[in-house]
C-alpha cells in the first residue's frame, strides 16, 4: 500500500466512523448513510474500505436490533 493509499484509507475510515455514529444516533437514515458512503468511496477510493462497505450497513442494522 502506498502512502497515498494509506492516507485515503485513513480518511475514508475516519469519515465513515462519524457517519456510523450519526446513523446509530438516528441523526441520519440508512439511505443517507448509503449516500455518504457512495460519495466517500468515490472520493477516497479506499483499498480495504471497499471490502467492508458491503457489510457495514447490515452490521449496523443488526446491532440496532439487539
Amino acid at each position: 500500500m502506498t502512502k497515498e493509499e494509506f492516507h485515503n484509507e485513513k480518511m475514508y475510515q475516519a469519515t465513515m466512523s462519524i457517519a456510523r455514529k450519526m446513523l446509530n444516533q438516528g441523526v441520519i437514515t440508512e439511505e443517507e448513510y448509503g449516500e455518504v458512503e457512495a460519495v466517500f468511496l468515490k472520493k477516497y477510493r479506499p483499498v480495504l474500505g471497499r471490502i467492508f462497505s458491503d457489510i457495514s450497513v447490515d452490521f449496523i442494522a443488526a446491532q440496532s436490533d439487539v
